[in-house]
């Protein structure tokens, strides 16, 4: 197939992940696409009897047997992986794949600010870079920023705010505006790529359900809990130093505080305010666009109520 053909045939890597299980649930749903899963034979991950499910050592000649006669693969392989994908990059070629979508999906990897505040996210740069390097081979690529998982971020606390406590943690003044993407926004955004082939071919794009900031977030959900919440001021050059200063002892967890930072922190060039410093691609896949903070919240608190 050319990279303007219809997609119907998918592997998908990193199925049992949290952004694989969204991706899967997503292409389950629409019902238009055979599904193939891919996993290491080591991997302890189960998935439905009725999925077709492929286990097998990620060499080249392995992936490209797991790969023939499909359409798209994508990837959803997690922070320890994402140089790896360069093995799968080069099976998708051999294999004849028309497709590859990269394991994006968070934060705007093309800002170079980002990924000075995350290093995990260079090696997403590299990959971008072999994908361009692989055009002249017929391969077709499409990475996709999501930004911050909007509800999962919420639910978790990872946005700062505890709904049990009634207590915020606002960074600075709380005005930087963000945009951030609701899980089943994130899984129409796989299946607007595949179902776009044309349109997304060889592009890096950007959806958002929503671009709001932790103040406007704030006032919302005192709003709808009737509450007045404690708040807590934490400043982006302290919480940058501490998480730099933990993932510099090793301890993987300063790495929150640097995604954060490359979220919603005073940092110049972070280019996270996606319908302003990038161009948003919501209409050109399908997704509805943007909606208000006081919607999204409305369902997010409904769903953890």
């Amino acid at each position: 197939m050319s990279a303007t053909q219809p997609i119907n045939k998918v592997v998908l890597i990193g199925a049992g992940g949290n952004l694989g299980a969204i991706i899967l649930a997503a292409l389950l749903n629409a019902k238009a696409f055979q599904v193939t899963i891919v996993t290491r034979e080591s991997s302890s991950a189960s998935f439905s009897p009725d999925l077709r499910v492929v286990r097998t050592a990620y060499t080249e000649n392995k992936l490209v047997k797991a790969f023939a006669g499909h359409d798209a693969v994508i990837s959803a392989v997690g922070a320890t992986g994402f140089l790896d994908q360069k093995v799968i990059i080069d099976a998708t070629v051999k294999a004849g794949v028309k497709r590859f979508i990269p394991s994006e999906f968070s934060s705007n990897t093309r800002s170079e600010a980002v990924r000075h505040l995350v290093p995990v996210f260079e090696p997403k740069k590299m990959v971008l870079d072999y994908l361009k390097a692989k055009e002249a081979s017929g391969l077709s690529w499409t990475g996709l920023a999501t930004g911050i998982l909007f509800d999962w971020a919420f639910q978790v606390g990872f946005l700062g705010f505890d709904l049990v406590n009634k207590k915020a943690e606002i960074w600075d003044d709380g005005n930087v505006a963000f945009s951030a993407t609701t899980q089943d926004d994130f899984g129409k955004a796989i299946i607007g790529i595949l179902t776009h082939p044309a349109e997304t071919a060889n592009q890096y794009l950007y959806v958002s359900s929503v671009t709001s900031t932790q103040r406007a977030i704030l006032e919302v959900v005192q709003s709808h809990t009737g509450q007045e919440w404690t708040v807590q001021h934490v400043k982006t050059d302290e919480e940058i130093a501490r998480g730099r200063e933990l993932v510099a002892k090793g301890d993987f967890s300063g790495m929150f505080a640097l995604v954060k930072a490359s979220a919603w922190g005073t940092v110049p060039g972070i280019r996270t305010n996606y319908p302003v410093d990038e161009n948003l691609a919501n209409e050109l896949i399908g997704l509805r666009a943007e909606s208000s903070i006081d919607e999204v919240m409305r369902n997010v608190l409904r769903s953890v109520a």
